[in-house]
C-alpha cells in the first residue's frame, strides 16, 4: 500500500496535455488538417483516459488515506463528515479535499496541484510540520469559524513523501458562546480623585459642595458610556463596575476621564486628577476587587494621574505622563519610623541592602538605615559590592569610622548570617531583580522597603514595611525623614549626615531638578548636623580625565525630534560618566530629554534624563528599566548598542505618538 501511495502521488500531466496542443496547434498552422484531426483526437482521448484515471486515483487515495489514518485513530480519515484536505508537507500542495471540503471552501483539484495558501489564504500549517496536532488559531471561513486538527502520513517506498491531512470542525456556535462570555466577564474598578485634600484646602462649604457637585458629573458623564454601575463609596473614592468589551473600548479611548478631570479646578488654579485602578480575570467579584485594589495601589505608588489594570498575570498602563505632585504627610513619616524601629528591635540581626552599582543615594539611605539600627542597639550590615560600585569615595570615608568598621559585607556573606529572625531593608530600588543580592532578598522573611522610584510591576513583595514615594527626590532624604523620629540628633554621625545630604545632591543635580520643600527641610536638618554642601561637592568632583571622558561622550549625542540628544557609545564607560553626561545634556539650549546608552559586558545600559514634558520612566519601562519622571536607567541584556538604540528610538516615537 506504500508504494501505491508513492505512485499515486506522481502523475503531474500538465506539461504532457500542453505540448500536445502545441502540435495541434503547429499541424494547423502547416495546413496538415488531417495530421492536426487525428492529433486532436489523440489528445482529446488521452484526456478522456486521465480524467478517468485521475477519479480512480482520488478513490484509491482516498481509500488509502481511510486506511492509514485508521491505524493511528478511531476516526475514518477523509470519509468523515468533517471537511479534510491533504497535501504534500514538502511543498504545500493540495493532493485532495473531501467533499465536505470542497463545499466548506467552493474548491476542487483540477489537473494541476494548488498551494494551501491559495486554497486557504492566510492559513499556515507549518504546526503540523512541527509535530503539533492542533493549530494554534481558529481557523475562519466564510461566516463559520472552525478548530483545525492534523496528522501527518508517510508511504516508505523509494519515492517516499510526507503527507498533512486536517480536519476542520465546525464550531461557530461554540465560540460565539465562548466570546460572549468572555465579553462579558465583569471588571471592577476603583476611580479615587487622588488630589482631593489639595483641591479642597481652605474652601468653604459651599465651594466645597460645588466642586463635588463637578466631580461627581463628569465622572457620571463618563461612566454612562460604558453601561455599568457607577456608586460613591467616600468622598473621593467611586466604585464602577461594567464589563470587560466596555473597558476594552476605555482602553482604546486611553480612559478619556484621566483627561477630562483637569478641567476641574479650583480657586487657586489646580486641576483634579484621578488614578482608577481596575481589576479583570478575578473568579469572583471578590478576586477582581482584589486585583483593583492592588492597581489603585500601584497607581499612587507611580505618583497618581493614571489608569492601571491587574489582570491574573500582570499590570498593564494607562496615562501617568504627568509631573508628580508631592502628596505626602509627615504622619505617615512618623507612623512608618515607629514601625520600622519596632521591627528592628524584634529582629536577630538587620541587613541593609541598595540596588547593584550602588551609588551615594544608596550608600546614604542605607547608612542612615544604620543609624536607626544603632540606636535600637542592634547589629547591622551594608550588603554592598566594594569593588563595583559609584561611590567610592563615600563608601572609603564611611569605612574610616569606627562605626563603620565591619558593618560592609558581600552579599555571601549575608547568607551565612542570616537567620529566621533576621530584617532585610531594601534602599532606592523596588524591583528584585536590581538589587545586591538577589539570593539575600529571597532568603530573609521580613523584608522593608525605602524608595522613591515610581513603583515597577516586577516590585518587591510580600513587604513588612512600606516606605515608598515616589513624590520625593531620593531615598536619602526619605531616611532623613526617618531619622527625625527615629533618633536624637547626637545618635547621627556627621559623616552619616554628610552621605544623606550627597545622595540628596545626587538625585536632586544640586537641589535642580526634583526638590520640593521637604527636600530642602531635610537638607537643612542635615546641615545642622554638620553635613557641609562644599565637602559634598568634593565628593562629586571627576579627575580631568574623567571630566575629558564626559565631554567626549556628550560630542559624540545627535539630536532626535528636534529635543532630544542620545548619544550611543560603541566602547565602554562607567556608571557614573554616563549619567553625568546625560546631566549636562540638559544644560544645552534646546535640549529637554537625554540619552546615553554603552555597552558592558553581555548588556547595554542606557542612563536617561528629562527636564521637559517627556517623562523617561514610561519611555524606559518597556525597556526593562525604571526610575521616575525625570530620571530613569535601564539595563538591556544580549543585545547590540544598535539594536538597543533601535529599540529605544522606537520606544520613544510610541511615547510621543500615543
Amino acid at each position: 500500500m506504500d508504494k501505491k501511495l508513492g505512485r499515486l502521488l506522481r502523475p503531474r500531466m500538465e506539461l504532457f496535455f500542453l505540448m500536445l496542443i502545441l502540435f495541434t496547434l503547429g499541424a494547423v498552422a502547416a495546413r496538415a488538417y488531417l495530421l492536426a484531426l487525428l492529433e486532436g483526437l489523440l489528445t482529446a482521448e488521452l484526456g478522456i483516459v486521465y480524467l478517468l484515471r485521475q477519479r480512480r486515483r482520488r478513490r484509491e487515495l482516498q481509500s488509502y488515506l481511510s486506511a492509514a489514518l485508521s491505524e493511528v485513530s478511531d476516526t475514518r480519515g477523509v470519509e468523515s463528515p468533517f471537511p479534510s484536505v491533504a497535501f504534500r508537507l514538502e511543498d504545500n500542495m493540495v493532493i485532495f479535499v473531501n467533499d465536505a471540503f470542497a463545499a466548506i471552501t467552493h474548491f476542487s483539484p483540477g489537473l494541476s496541484d494548488k498551494p494551501m495558501d491559495e486554497v486557504l489564504p492566510g492559513m499556515r500549517v507549518d504546526w503540523l510540520a512541527a509535530g503539533k496536532r492542533e493549530c494554534p488559531q481558529d481557523v475562519p471561513l466564510g461566516n463559520r469559524r472552525y478548530r483545525v486538527y492534523g496528522t501527518t502520513v508517510r508511504a516508505n517506498d523509494p519515492d517516499a513523501t510526507l503527507l498533512g491531512v486536517l480536519y476542520f470542525t465546525d464550531l461557530t456556535e461554540l465560540y460565539q458562546v465562548r466570546d460572549e462570555y468572555i465579553r462579558s466577564r465583569p471588571v471592577v474598578s476603583i476611580i479615587l480623585v487622588d488630589n482631593y485634600e489639595e483641591l479642597t484646602k481652605n474652601m468653604t462649604e459651599s465651594a466645597m459642595s460645588s466642586l463635588n457637585a463637578r466631580i461627581n458629573e463628569t465622572i457620571t458623564a463618563w461612566a454612562e458610556g460604558y453601561h455599568g454601575l457607577l456608586r460613591r463609596l467616600e468622598k473621593n473614592r467611586f466604585l464602577f463596575v461594567f464589563e470587560k468589551r466596555d473597558m476594552l473600548l476605555a482602553a482604546q479611548n486611553k480612559f478619556s476621564l484621566l483627561e477630562d478631570i483637569h478641567k476641574i479646578t479650583n480657586r487657586s488654579g489646580l486641576a483634579a486628577s484621578v488614578s482608577m485602578g481596575l481589576g479583570v480575570d478575578g473568579a469572583t467579584f471578590e478576586e477582581c476587587f482584589d486585583f483593583a485594589s492592588l492597581s489603585i495601589e500601584m497607581a499612587l505608588s507611580r505618583g497618581g494621574d493614571q489608569a492601571v489594570v491587574k489582570d491574573r498575570l500582570n499590570f498593564t498602563f494607562y496615562g501617568g505622563r504627568t509631573k508628580e505632585a508631592d502628596h505626602r504627610s509627615k504622619v505617615r513619616s512618623r507612623v512608618t519610623a515607629n514601625s520600622l524601629m519596632e521591627l528592628i528591635g524584634q529582629s536577630s540581626k538587620v541587613f541593609i541592602m541598595g540596588h547593584r552599582n550602588a551609588d551615594m543615594d544608596a550608600v546614604g539611605a542605607a547608612a542612615g538605615i544604620n543609624c536607626m539600627c544603632r540606636k535600637m542597639g542592634k547589629k547591622a550590615y551594608i550588603v554592598v559590592d566594594l569593588e563595583h560600585n559609584a561611590a567610592g569615595r563615600l563608601l572609603d570615608e564611611l569605612r574610616q569610622v569606627p562605626e563603620y568598621k565591619d558593618v560592609f559585607i558581600s552579599g555571601q556573606e549575608a547568607m551565612v548570617q542570616a537567620d529566621s529572625r533576621s530584617t532585610l531593608v531594601v534602599v532606592d530600588t523596588n524591583r528584585p531583580d536590581q538589587v545586591e543580592h538577589k539570593p539575600l532578598l529571597e532568603a530573609v522573611p521580613r523584608v522593608c522597603v525605602v524608595d522613591h522610584h515610581r513603583r515597577a510591576a516586577d516590585y518587591i513583595n510580600p513587604v513588612v514595611v512600606n516606605f515608598h514615594e515616589p513624590y520625593a527626590s531620593s531615598a536619602s532624604e526619605l531616611a532623613t525623614e526617618l531619622l527625625e523620629y527615629a533618633a536624637e540628633k547626637t545618635d547621627i554621625l556627621p559623616v552619616e549626615a554628610k552621605s544623606l545630604l550627597s545622595g540628596i545632591f545626587l538625585d536632586t543635580k544640586s537641589f535642580h531638578v526634583r526638590t520640593g520643600e521637604r527636600t530642602f527641610e531635610a537638607a537643612a536638618f542635615l546641615r545642622q548636623l554638620g553635613a557641609d554642601p562644599v565637602e559634598v561637592k568634593k565628593l562629586l568632583q571627576n579627575d580631568f580625565q574623567e571630566t575629558m571622558a564626559k565631554y567626549q561622550i556628550i560630542r559624540s549625542a545627535r539630536m532626535y525630534r528636534q529635543e532630544i540628544a542620545i548619544a550611543a557609545l560603541n566602547t565602554g564607560t562607567t556608571r557614573v560618566l554616563a549619567a553625568q553626561a546625560a546631566d549636562e545634556l540638559l544644560n544645552i539650549s534646546g535640549i529637554s530629554a537625554s540619552f546615553v546608552l554603552y555597552p558592558d559586558e553581555n548588556q547595554v545600559i542606557i542612563s536617561a534624563r528629562s527636564i521637559g514634558r517627556a517623562n523617561m520612566q514610561m519611555i524606559l519601562e518597556p525597556l526593562g528599566g525604571g526610575g521616575n519622571a525625570a530620571t530613569a536607567g535601564a539595563q538591556m541584556k544580549n543585545v547590540t548598542v544598535k539594536e538597543a538604540l533601535d529599540r529605544l528610538v522606537a520606544s520613544i516615537d510610541q511615547y510621543y505618538d500615543s
